[in-house]
């Protein structure tokens, strides 16, 4: 099937995945990681809504980063071509994969998108990342926050681990980019109530 369902199930049951569940019920978890990059919150927003240069390609459908695109706002899409070759674009290609959907985007401080990534996109659940910037200094403080809720055929136990893995590694791989510094104190804001009475 297809490589990102390959990767994920396989991480199932395994104990290499990183400790950030932060919670988990019968029907859901939340995932969290936090990471302060080199970098301004403007510098690491325009290379967020640029997912081809830090999402991991093996976590797709069709295993290469080039095919994502990201449209950073309400309504947007965080899709996936499915590409017979480099030069298809949206109304040539074989198809198209939607991961999530862009629900709140303010430039510079916060990005939430709604969608069940991977093998969860099968199942009956809702999952929501928010992504907080919040300035520090020179520096940025990057959260990332997936929470997933509903019916799924997965046990919980084995595949919040699993998502785990995954979400960190994005993130990880986008602090790579700006040279990481050290994990920060707080979380940055990422609430679109508090970001909306940002100046």
């Amino acid at each position: 099937m297809f490589r990102f369902i390959l990767l994920l199930t396989a991480v199932i049951g395994t104990s290499a995945a990183q400790a950030e569940v932060t919670n988990t019920a019968e029907n859901g978890f939340t995932v969290k990681h936090l990471k302060v990059v080199n970098g301004s919150p403007e510098e690491v927003w325009k290379t967020i809504i640029a997912p081809a240069r830090w999402w991991n390609g093996e976590h797709s459908f069709s295993g290469n980063a080039d095919n994502f695109y990201l449209v950073a706002q309400a309504g947007g899409c965080f899709c996936e071509l499915l590409r017979k070759t480099d030069a298809d674009n949206i109304k040539s290609a074989e198809g198209s994969v939607q991961h999530m959907r862009v629900i709140f985007a303010q430039n510079n401080k916060a990005l939430r998108m709604s969608g069940a990534l991977g093998p969860l996109q099968g199942e009956a659940v809702t999952g929501t990342l928010t992504i907080g910037l919040k300035a520090d200094g020179e520096k940025t403080g990057v959260s990332f926050v997936y929470k997933v809720g509903g019916y799924m055929e997965f046990p919980v136990d084995q595949i919040a681990p699993a998502v785990d893995g995954v979400i960190g590694e994005q993130l990880t791989r986008l602090a790579a980019l700006f040279a990481e510094t050290e994990e920060p104190e707080a979380e940055p804001e990422s609430d679109p109530e508090e970001g909306e009475k940002a100046e």
